[in-house]
């Protein structure tokens, strides 16, 4: 079975190369076609291969065995990668949002240049590439519970948003309103700093000990009531630590039970837990004698 590292890291340089060819085509169709949209538009993806090497520096470190310095490993580094990442895709929605909020305020729309249709047609190349590397880094993320991979597919994401505006508003100078380019820069940034605001918050969460969804403890509990001689669970706590969980928890058994007894009721609960949620690094179970039972004489 392929490793979260490994598939973090084909996704990355898929990503890398992808950008790559993305951003000199784009430039080159800015250029010969005359759209400053499309000249910016290029620009945002090369910023994703930015981007993506810092997926890569998170990823990597965040997999680091543990130390005697970080004995509890180091995956928390990823989360430092997401809030990297959100930094650059919130500023970079800034800069949309002024560049159209300027341009709009301006009033010389008559100054404009009106794209050709080369610019047009590498808009919607780049709207169809985009979206395809939004969902495949998405995915990928999702299977590896990877933040900062998460992180990365939201950039495609961006610039996929960034290239519609590009064509809404190369499609709207060569139709008489060269505005429609400022105005849809503006809309698009509203959307960018939103998903720049949730990675940010996921990453800051995933750093604070936040305990696991609801969903996640019920599974853990139900789980936990299906193993032999389990008569109880008198505590439980979980926080994600970076992609990972750990899971602390005290359960009710048979007090009249000798000690390797209770000790193998703790292990198949330890095991069942890790074997349901591969994410749980750290599971700990303590064993409390049930209420109404009594120590054999």
């Amino acid at each position: 079975m392929e490793s979260s590292e490994k598939i973090a890291m084909r996704v990355s340089k898929v990503s890398i190369v992808v950008n790559l060819i993305l951003s000199a085509g784009k430039l080159l169709a800015g250029i010969f076609g005359r759209s400053g949209a499309m000249i910016s538009d290029a620009i945002h993806s090369a910023s994703d291969v930015f981007s993506t090497f810092i997926v890569i520096v998170g990823v990597r470190m965040s997999a680091k065995q543990s130390d005697s310095h970080h004995p509890y490993g180091h995956e928390r580094l990823e989360c430092v990668a997401s809030i990297i990442l959100a930094t650059v895709l919130l500023a970079t929605g800034l800069g949309i949002g002024f560049g159209g909020l300027r341009t709009v305020l301006s009033g010389h729309y008559e100054m404009l240049a009106v794209p050709g249709l080369m610019a047009l047609a590498a808009a919607v190349i780049s709207i169809g590439v985009k979206e395809w590397m939004y969902w495949y880094t998405k995915a990928a993320a999702k299977k590896i519970n990877s933040g900062a991979l998460m992180a990365d597919a939201w950039h495609h994401r961006s610039d996929s948003l960034s290239s519609i505006g590009a064509f809404v508003g190369i499609a709207g100078s060569r139709m008489g309103y060269p505005v429609l380019d400022a105005a849809a820069s503006m809309v698009i940034s509203v959307f960018i700093a939103k998903a720049a605001y949730e990675i940010f918050m996921d990453a800051v969460n995933k750093m604070v000990d936040r305990a696991c969804d609801q969903e996640t403890e019920e599974e853990i509990r139900r789980i936990v009531f299906l193993q032999e001689g389990v008569l109880g669970i008198d505590s439980l706590m979980t926080r994600l630590f970076g992609a990972k969980i750990y899971v602390d928890m005290e359960i009710a058994a048979d007090g009249s039970r000798t000690l390797y007894e209770t000790h193998a009721i703790a292990e198949q609960v330890h095991d069942a837990i890790e074997e349901r949620f591969p994410e749980v690094k750290h599971c700990m179970v303590h064993v409390n004698p049930a209420k109404g039972t009594k120590k054999k004489e």
